[in-house]
Protein backbone atom coordinates (compact mmCIF):
# COMPACT_ATOMS: atom_id res chain seq x y z
CA UNK A 1 0.00 0.00 0.00
CA UNK A 2 1.01 3.40 -1.24
CA UNK A 3 1.67 5.84 1.47
CA UNK A 4 -0.96 9.43 0.70
CA UNK A 5 0.86 11.79 -1.44
CA UNK A 6 1.34 14.65 0.90
CA UNK A 7 -0.30 17.78 -0.37
CA UNK A 8 1.81 21.47 -0.58
CA UNK A 9 0.52 23.84 0.63
CA UNK A 10 1.85 27.63 0.96
CA UNK A 11 4.50 29.46 -0.86
CA UNK A 12 7.86 28.39 -1.42
CA UNK A 13 10.28 30.84 0.65
CA UNK A 14 11.29 32.57 -2.76
CA UNK A 15 8.28 32.81 -4.27
CA UNK A 16 6.28 33.87 -1.29
CA UNK A 17 8.85 37.01 -1.17
CA UNK A 18 8.79 37.82 -5.27
CA UNK A 19 4.80 38.09 -4.42
CA UNK A 20 4.84 40.01 -1.65
CA UNK A 21 7.41 42.27 -3.61
CA UNK A 22 4.92 42.38 -6.78
CA UNK A 23 2.07 43.41 -4.07
CA UNK A 24 3.86 46.10 -2.42
CA UNK A 25 4.79 47.56 -6.03
CA UNK A 26 1.12 47.20 -7.13
CA UNK A 27 -0.46 48.82 -4.38
CA UNK A 28 2.53 51.68 -4.33
CA UNK A 29 1.21 51.90 -7.96
CA UNK A 30 -2.28 52.51 -6.56
CA UNK A 31 -1.67 54.38 -3.61
CA UNK A 32 2.07 55.63 -3.33
CA UNK A 33 4.76 54.51 -1.07
CA UNK A 34 2.87 55.53 2.22
CA UNK A 35 -0.73 54.24 1.32
CA UNK A 36 -0.26 50.54 2.03
CA UNK A 37 -0.09 48.06 5.29
CA UNK A 38 1.91 45.09 5.22
CA UNK A 39 -1.13 43.07 5.80
CA UNK A 40 -2.63 44.43 2.70
CA UNK A 41 0.57 43.41 0.79
CA UNK A 42 -0.34 40.24 2.47
CA UNK A 43 -3.62 39.89 1.15
CA UNK A 44 -3.16 40.97 -2.64
CA UNK A 45 -0.51 38.27 -2.46
CA UNK A 46 -2.89 35.74 -1.76
CA UNK A 47 -1.05 34.89 1.94
CA UNK A 48 -1.82 34.71 5.98
CA UNK A 49 -1.04 38.08 7.22
CA UNK A 50 2.23 36.03 9.20
CA UNK A 51 3.22 35.28 5.98
CA UNK A 52 5.89 38.44 5.36
CA UNK A 53 7.60 38.40 8.99
CA UNK A 54 9.53 35.29 7.45
CA UNK A 55 11.66 37.82 4.86
CA UNK A 56 10.42 41.63 6.07
CA UNK A 57 10.66 42.80 9.79
CA UNK A 58 8.24 45.95 8.92
CA UNK A 59 6.77 47.68 5.79
CA UNK A 60 9.96 50.00 5.80
CA UNK A 61 12.41 46.48 4.99
CA UNK A 62 9.95 45.69 2.49
CA UNK A 63 9.87 48.88 0.38
CA UNK A 64 13.79 49.07 1.00
CA UNK A 65 14.16 45.75 -0.78
CA UNK A 66 12.00 47.67 -3.66
CA UNK A 67 14.20 50.50 -3.54
CA UNK A 68 17.34 48.66 -4.03
CA UNK A 69 15.85 47.26 -7.09
CA UNK A 70 14.73 50.09 -8.27
CA UNK A 71 18.17 51.64 -8.16
CA UNK A 72 19.39 48.73 -10.07
CA UNK A 73 16.32 49.10 -12.92
CA UNK A 74 17.84 52.72 -12.94
CA UNK A 75 21.62 51.69 -13.24
CA UNK A 76 20.77 49.30 -16.08
CA UNK A 77 18.72 51.78 -17.89
CA UNK A 78 21.00 54.45 -18.21
CA UNK A 79 24.18 52.51 -18.74
CA UNK A 80 22.35 50.70 -21.38
CA UNK A 81 21.23 54.73 -22.73
CA UNK A 82 24.70 56.39 -22.49
CA UNK A 83 26.45 53.19 -24.49
CA UNK A 84 24.49 54.51 -27.44
CA UNK A 85 26.92 57.30 -27.52
CA UNK A 86 30.86 58.01 -26.55
CA UNK A 87 30.25 61.87 -26.22
CA UNK A 88 29.77 62.86 -22.43
CA UNK A 89 27.80 65.70 -23.42
CA UNK A 90 25.43 63.14 -25.43
CA UNK A 91 25.54 60.51 -22.75
CA UNK A 92 24.65 63.36 -20.19
CA UNK A 93 21.78 63.70 -22.83
CA UNK A 94 20.97 60.72 -22.79
CA UNK A 95 21.03 59.50 -19.16
CA UNK A 96 18.47 62.71 -18.89
CA UNK A 97 16.17 61.33 -21.22
CA UNK A 98 15.91 58.28 -19.71
CA UNK A 99 15.86 59.35 -16.12
CA UNK A 100 12.55 60.79 -17.34
CA UNK A 101 11.34 57.64 -19.10
CA UNK A 102 11.98 56.00 -15.84
CA UNK A 103 10.25 58.37 -13.42
CA UNK A 104 6.82 57.06 -16.36
CA UNK A 105 7.50 53.83 -17.25
CA UNK A 106 8.66 52.32 -13.91
CA UNK A 107 6.51 55.12 -11.54
CA UNK A 108 6.10 52.42 -8.67
CA UNK A 109 9.35 51.40 -8.40
CA UNK A 110 10.40 55.67 -9.05
CA UNK A 111 7.97 56.93 -6.54
CA UNK A 112 9.73 54.11 -4.03
CA UNK A 113 13.26 55.05 -4.54
CA UNK A 114 12.63 58.66 -4.21
CA UNK A 115 9.39 59.25 -1.55
CA UNK A 116 9.38 56.36 0.06
CA UNK A 117 11.41 58.23 3.20
CA UNK A 118 13.99 55.29 3.97
CA UNK A 119 16.15 56.03 6.25
CA UNK A 120 19.53 54.88 4.69
CA UNK A 121 21.40 54.66 7.84
CA UNK A 122 18.79 51.84 9.00
CA UNK A 123 18.76 50.33 5.21
CA UNK A 124 22.81 49.72 3.92
CA UNK A 125 21.54 47.71 0.93
CA UNK A 126 19.49 50.85 -0.47
CA UNK A 127 22.28 53.07 0.25
CA UNK A 128 24.91 50.87 -1.01
CA UNK A 129 22.52 50.47 -4.51
CA UNK A 130 22.67 54.18 -4.52
CA UNK A 131 26.54 54.57 -4.16
CA UNK A 132 27.00 51.86 -7.24
CA UNK A 133 24.65 54.31 -9.59
CA UNK A 134 26.12 57.02 -8.20
CA UNK A 135 29.58 55.03 -9.56
CA UNK A 136 28.35 54.03 -12.73
CA UNK A 137 27.42 57.91 -13.91
CA UNK A 138 30.44 59.89 -12.03
CA UNK A 139 33.19 58.89 -14.18
CA UNK A 140 30.90 60.03 -17.47
CA UNK A 141 30.01 63.50 -15.65
CA UNK A 142 33.83 63.71 -14.17
CA UNK A 143 34.66 64.23 -18.39
CA UNK A 144 32.98 67.66 -18.95
CA UNK A 145 33.64 68.79 -15.27
CA UNK A 146 37.25 70.71 -13.84
CA UNK A 147 37.20 68.21 -10.91
CA UNK A 148 35.49 65.40 -8.77
CA UNK A 149 33.80 68.28 -6.48
CA UNK A 150 32.27 69.77 -9.78
CA UNK A 151 31.20 66.70 -11.26
CA UNK A 152 28.95 65.90 -8.86
CA UNK A 153 27.26 69.06 -8.46
CA UNK A 154 26.82 68.77 -12.44
CA UNK A 155 25.29 65.44 -11.79
CA UNK A 156 23.14 66.80 -9.16
CA UNK A 157 22.04 69.65 -11.74
CA UNK A 158 21.42 67.74 -14.58
CA UNK A 159 19.30 64.52 -12.39
CA UNK A 160 17.41 67.87 -10.59
CA UNK A 161 16.23 68.89 -14.42
CA UNK A 162 15.29 66.13 -15.16
CA UNK A 163 13.42 64.77 -12.48
CA UNK A 164 11.82 67.88 -12.12
CA UNK A 165 10.76 67.84 -15.72
CA UNK A 166 9.09 64.23 -15.10
CA UNK A 167 7.48 65.13 -12.27
CA UNK A 168 5.73 68.17 -14.60
CA UNK A 169 5.29 65.27 -17.38
CA UNK A 170 3.59 63.27 -14.63
CA UNK A 171 0.84 66.29 -13.38
CA UNK A 172 -0.34 66.40 -17.04
CA UNK A 173 1.35 69.34 -17.62
CA UNK A 174 3.19 68.65 -21.07
CA UNK A 175 -0.01 66.88 -22.13
CA UNK A 176 -1.41 63.32 -21.77
CA UNK A 177 -1.14 61.94 -25.24
CA UNK A 178 1.12 59.43 -26.36
CA UNK A 179 3.55 61.50 -27.94
CA UNK A 180 4.63 63.80 -24.49
CA UNK A 181 6.63 61.00 -22.77
CA UNK A 182 8.83 61.22 -26.15
CA UNK A 183 9.21 65.24 -26.30
CA UNK A 184 8.98 65.47 -22.39
CA UNK A 185 12.28 62.98 -22.61
CA UNK A 186 13.86 65.23 -25.29
CA UNK A 187 13.04 68.43 -23.66
CA UNK A 188 15.08 66.50 -20.73
CA UNK A 189 18.06 65.77 -22.91
CA UNK A 190 18.08 69.52 -24.53
CA UNK A 191 18.13 70.60 -20.93
CA UNK A 192 21.24 68.42 -19.49
CA UNK A 193 22.88 69.16 -23.04
CA UNK A 194 23.29 73.08 -22.34
CA UNK A 195 23.74 72.53 -19.03
CA UNK A 196 26.97 69.62 -19.42
CA UNK A 197 28.01 72.50 -22.99
CA UNK A 198 27.89 75.24 -20.20
CA UNK A 199 30.10 73.24 -17.54
CA UNK A 200 32.50 72.08 -20.51
CA UNK A 201 32.67 75.43 -21.72
CA UNK A 202 34.17 76.59 -18.42
CA UNK A 203 36.51 74.59 -18.47
CA UNK A 204 38.12 74.86 -21.94
CA UNK A 205 37.86 78.92 -22.02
Amino acid sequence: MTSPVKRRTGRHHGDLRRALEEAALALVGERGPHGFTLAEASRRAGVSVAAPYKHFADRDALLAVLAERGYRAQQERFTRAMAATEDPVEQLAAFASAYVRFAVEDRALFDITFSAGLDKAEHAGVAAAGEELLAALMPVVIRVAPDEDAAYDLLLRIASAAHGIALFLRQGLFGVSAEALDQTAERAARTARDIARNSLASITD
